[in-house]
């Protein structure tokens, strides 16, 4: 593998910062670094321009690796630069989530995998999804419900962050919708009593849902904001007003619960104003299924493989990111399943970014948050990886995280992680009792049950302009 055509992708997939669903250059760039080293690309896959398979070889096991490459609004900002300093020719876009990295990285695995397997002649396929609009469209989601995962053996993945660690907890169902009021406007004091507020609905409907709080568990979550306010004249009853909501909760079934919840806080808003309300669905991501016997392995993986080693002048770097930030409340916000805490917590004190292994205790609690690799997780065996691409402080979507996207210790961080999906990969090649067992796993947690997806069918991929 060219460790350098891996360096100029993530690059190029920084400087194009594009946004859910948009991702043309980006992901054309993955495609020709894939079709370059011998894989088979198809891509529009899903109903998705920016989605694409890319695979190489034949038979069992069939290994997955999935990348990401899209990019935050909000989020423009200046390589290297220690303060927030906008580049004011670019949109205002960038990578505060390191999906450039991830996709890059991603890419270097399946390469490193598919030199193992030619290298060896064993049989085996591996596959890079190109998975669109994590951030905003959950692409992943289209990817499950159009079975694209159903003949895989095993879903592997990373996501750039502070530590190097194996991922473990669950993660939220979430479901987006947008409430959109229609009213009557009138002049809001010559004739009052002619108009309908559709703000007045959706503020009423905000009411309602913030007194359900008290009666939610403590693992829901409900969150919104005005899309639109109705316009700029207060002297103007507001005929239109759109409010769009996350609805989150610990697992599919009870999430939809909370949704018909929710969406009986508008109809009583409705009524209650003389208004009617639109329930337009916009996203829905499952639930995490954690697998335990693919945590380990890559816990047994990351003890066996060396880690990044920094030059003097790449932990000044570092150093320099961490202190705009500072790492107090990092300290105190410490993830209660890491074993090392004190070997930890050392780190984060005396160095500028993360050099150990942080050892976690593998857990199904639910942890605040949501992902689409959950919908993955629900159709195949799936686990993933941090590597500390990042200084220590600022987390993600910070124009920290944009800034230092570009360094070498980025690219040194996303290196490490493909050699540890790859070694993992590996693995479970040679020994597919590991694999078994995962599948074992991921049976008994599933119980019979079957995907079922949350997004309706007649929902397709989309960028919402409410």
């Amino acid at each position: 593998m060219n460790d350098q055509e891996i360096f100029n992708l993530s690059d190029a997939i920084w400087g194009y910062a594009e946004t859910g669903f948009t991702e043309v250059k980006s992901a054309k760039a993955l495609e020709d670094v894939m079709r370059n080293n011998d894989f088979t690309v198809t891509v529009g896959i899903a109903d998705m321009p920016t989605a694409f398979v890319a695979e190489y070889g034949s038979g069992r096991p069939v290994i997955s690796f999935l990348a990401e490459y899209d990019a935050l609004f909000g989020m423009n900002q200046t390589a290297d630069c220690t303060e927030f300093h906008p580049i004011t020719t670019a949109e205002d876009t960038g990578h505060g989530c390191g999906h450039e990295l991830l996709g890059a990285g991603a890419a270097a695995a399946a390469i490193l995998y598919k030199e193992y397997l030619q290298k060896t002649g064993r049989s085996g396929t591996v596959r890079l999804y190109g998975c669109p609009a994590e951030e905003s469209g959950s692409g992943k989601v289209y990817l499950a419900r159009g079975g694209y995962f159903a003949d895989t053996d095993a879903a592997l993945t990373w996501h750039p962050g502070l530590f190097n660690q194996v991922c473990t907890a669950s993660s939220q169902s979430c479901i987006s919708m947008f409430f959109k009021f229609h009213g009557v406007s009138s002049h809001a004091a010559g004739a009052p009593h002619l108009g309908r507020s559709a703000l007045d609905g959706c503020e009423l409907m905000n009411v309602g849902v913030n007194y359900l709080r008290e009666h939610m568990e403590d693992s829901d979550r409900v969150h919104y904001a005005y899309t639109n306010a109705g316009g700029k004249a207060p002297n103007v009853v507001q005929s239109e007003a759109t409010l769009k909501y996350f609805i989150r909760s610990k697992d599919n079934p009870t999430c939809l619960k909370l949704m018909d919840r929710v969406i009986n806080c508008a109809k009583g808003a409705a009524l209650m104003t003389g208004t009617t309300v639109d329930v337009l669905f916009d996203e829905g991501l499952s639930n995490t299924v954690n697998n335990f016997t693919l945590e380990k392995l890559f816990r047994d993986v990351f003890l066996s493989q060396p880690k990044p080693e920094f030059t003097q002048g790449e932990l000044a770097y570092a150093q320099s990111f961490k202190d705009t930030y500072g790492v107090d409340a990092m300290i105190h916000d410490l993830d209660p399943l890491i074993q090392n805490k004190d070997e930890v917590i050392e780190n984060i004190r005396k160095s500028p970014l993360c050099t150990i292994f942080v050892d976690k205790t593998c857990s199904d609690q639910v942890r605040m948050g949501s992902t689409d690799v959950g919908d993955v997780s629900w159709v195949v065996p799936t686990a993933t990886i941090n590597t500390a691409c990042f200084a220590y402080g600022a987390g993600g979507h910070s124009w920290q995280w944009v800034a230092q996207g570009k360094s070498s210790i980025a690219h040194k961080a996303e290196l490490y992680a493909a050699e540890i999906l790859c070694e993992a990969a590996v693995r479970l090649n040679e020994h597919p009792e590991i694999l078994q067992a995962a599948r074992a796993e991921f049976d008994k947690r599933m119980d019979g049950q079957k995907y079922e997806c949350l997004i309706p069918d007649d929902v397709k991929p989309h960028v919402s302009d409410l």
